[in-house]
């Protein structure tokens, strides 16, 4: 979906009773816009960088950002760790020949629900073979999600990648086995064994593989540091380098890796960080 022009939006908006700068460039015709701002710890922060004639730069520390508009106005939308910290945070817009300018936001708590799983104990108390494949996967995905490329995406509203009741939201504090371990970092789709995965938006195939946690897994670049993966798969159904439009076939659901039984873990990232899928999708 091509984001409506400034004079088209000028027209929507103006149609509608609205400020001109109510809704962002890349919002669409129906006055949506995705992802939906939720500046939270695993939340999306709209920044808006002001007019230019070109798409400006934005960093985050030294993470590129994506960033969307038109001359009329330009945002940077910023992916926000799970574990930052509430309060003030800040990104960079370089100008040519000067300091950059600091543009700040407000990051506000979140307290996410707790969830108490029972899984295999081998993956919970690791042995060594299997921490040593842990760690070299690991240091795999490290390259995978560094992953900043172009074209930007021309929409970002996602569909569900499979059919399925919301078994384990995003953001959940999770004990494995009575241990505690790091925030789900996505959302758990239940669905049957073989029910078909495809692609939540239009991407290229950066990786696919066998993880000791994930299972069977691919990962998509939509561009920009927007990324996503799905997880658990029973069977993958392309390959490094493909090119698929959104609602492409990427595999099957499968209880692969660290599961209690078949679903699909859905997860989006954006500049490295693990976001709230919810955030892309209708209702």
């Amino acid at each position: 979906m091509r984001a409506p022009s400034f004079h088209r939006r000028a027209v929507l908006l103006g149609a509608a009773g609205l400020a001109l700068d109510a809704l962002p460039a890349w919002a669409s015709a129906d006055g949506h816009a995705w992802p939906m701002a939720s500046a939270v710890p695993g939340g999306v922060a709209h920044v808006p960088l002001g007019p230019a004639s070109q798409r400006p730069a934005a960093l985050a520390g030294e993470l590129p950002l994506l960033v969307l508009g038109d001359p009329a106005g330009w945002t940077a939308l910023v992916g926000i760790p799970l574990a930052a910290e509430p309060g003030e945070a800040r990104i960079a817009v370089p100008v040519d020949g000067g300091a950059p300018r600091e543009l700040a936001y407000r990051v506000a708590p979140k307290r996410y629900a707790e969830q108490r799983l029972k899984v295999a104990p081998r993956t919970v108390d690791l042995s060594p073979d299997d921490l040593a494949r842990f760690e070299r996967e690991r240091d795999h995905q490290q390259r995978v999600i560094a992953t900043f490329s172009e074209p930007l995406p021309t929409t970002l509203r996602m569909r569900v990648p499979t059919p399925g009741r919301r078994s384990s939201s995003f953001g959940l504090r999770r004990l494995f086995n009575g241990q505690g371990r790091n925030p789900h970092s996505g959302m758990d789709i239940a669905a049957p064994q073989g029910a078909p995965v495809v692609a939540p938006l239009a991407g290229r195939v950066i990786d696919t593989g066998d993880y000791f946690f994930n299972g069977q897994t691919v990962w998509l670049d939509h561009g920009g540091g927007l990324l996503s993966m799905v997880c658990h798969l029973s069977a993958i159904a392309v390959r490094v380098g493909d090119a698929v439009p959104a609602g492409a076939r990427l595999g099957a659901v499968g209880a692969t890796g660290r599961v209690t039984g078949p679903h699909l873990h859905w997860g989006v990232m954006l500049n490295r960080a693990m976001v709230d899928p919810a955030l892309f999708i209708d209702g």
